[in-house]
């Protein structure tokens, strides 16, 4: 690790997704967690739950996005929700959509969740049912859009991109544009968990580059917001396509989940943000840098709900911070610092987080460290 990291001012997290609970009443394919509808043992507590809220509240002001597995099956969610909110923290939600009616959005909107997401991963019944692996669920994510629309309740749609659906995402996005969603995001395939099943659906590195390509040129011709998730080489694209933005190479600006400098074309917190501007905690306390990477930095359960000293001094998140030390061309690209490549995905294919992001195939013009 460079020890100049040492020294540095930490920055705060912008986004913590949280998983409240890993039970879950949807089978989904590419599930990262393998969620069943089951009772999973040592969840948190409604009191422990608002002991770490106090603690992330003492130091930071994130996003909270309160996922699952199904979120709301858990009985007390709304409880935590307005206890979040309370606490000035934005508190969003990524329900399945089963539960979603026009009661549980009006108690949503009282318990101060702002957002919602839900997950489209088809332009049609057929097609999004038959990756959900549930008869009706397009259906059910449609009945959710309406209830939050008839209610006021913003929501994004999210997509993951396989090739089950690569040929569909110009349709699912024109879908998520008449519907009238917040943001649309799309998301990259992770093979983890039951993602570890759709190796045979996943996009080669060309297919990647296109795809990130295409989405690049689709920002600029809708005000719709966009963000690009599990792809931190949309970041290189971006700005190799915009030389407006070719400055922030080196220095990227703005955090992009409230609009922020370029927001138009796209532009996010610098590529991965596992470890540097975001944060996971599972059902059971464990803090990661992100969902689908299960390499522990620290356990709430185990040092009294204390996350900012996880997030300050996790000698697993110092070392991702630290991104001159990565291997291969990660490590010297000149994108690297708004960029990083997936350190999950990374891990996923090669058995080491710090290895070079498998799926990029872009040539540094910088040399290699020697």
């Amino acid at each position: 690790m460079n020890n100049n990291l040492q020294d540095q001012d930490i920055p705060s997290p912008l986004l913590i997704a949280w998983e409240v609970t890993r039970s879950c009443n949807l089978n989904c394919q590419h599930c990262r967690a393998a969620a069943k509808n089951c009772v999973y043992p040592n969840e948190l507590t409604t009191e422990q739950c608002f002991k770490l809220l106090d603690n992330i509240a003492g130091f930071a002001k994130p996003i909270i996005i309160l996922t699952g597995g199904e979120p709301m099956l858990r009985k007390d969610i709304y409880e935590i929700a307005r206890h979040g909110s309370d606490l000035g923290l934005r508190m969003v939600m990524a329900p399945c959509g089963m539960l979603i009616d026009d009661e549980a959005v009006k108690k949503i909107i009282d318990a101060g969740i702002q957002c919602i997401s839900i997950s489209i991963d088809g332009a049609n019944a057929k097609s999004h049912d038959e990756f959900r692996r549930v008869p009706g669920a397009f259906q059910i994510a449609m009945d959710a859009i309406a209830a939050a629309k008839r209610h006021g309740l913003p929501f994004q749609i999210n997509t993951t991109i396989t090739t089950h659906n690569i040929d569909e995402l110009p349709d699912i996005m024109q879908m998520a544009r008449d519907l009238g969603v917040v943001t649309f995001n799309p998301f990259l395939l992770v093979p983890t968990g039951r993602g570890k099943e759709l190796a045979d659906q996943e996009l080669s590195p060309e297919q990647y580059e296109q795809t990130l390509q295409w989405l690049s040129e689709k920002s600029t011709e809708t005000e719709m917001q966009m963000r690009v998730t599990c792809a931190p080489h949309y970041q290189r694209i971006i700005r190799q396509n915009h030389k407006s933005l070719a400055d922030n190479v080196e220095k990227p600006k703005g955090h992009g989940h409230r609009g922020g400098p370029g927001k138009k074309h796209g532009v996010q917190p610098a590529g991965c943000m596992g470890g540097k501007s975001f944060a996971f905690i599972s059902h059971t306390g464990r803090v990661q840098i992100c969902g689908f990477l299960e390499t522990l930095a620290g356990d709430v359960s185990k040092n009294d709900f204390d996350f900012e000293d996880i997030w300050k001094n996790s000698r697993f998140f110092n070392e991702i911070r630290d991104v001159d030390s990565y291997k291969g061309k990660c490590g010297y690209c000149e994108f690297r610092r708004i960029c990083g490549g997936c350190r999950a995905r990374a891990f996923a294919l090669t058995g080491d987080c710090l290895e070079t992001e498998p799926f990029c195939v872009y040539e540094p013009k910088a040399k290699p460290k020697v």
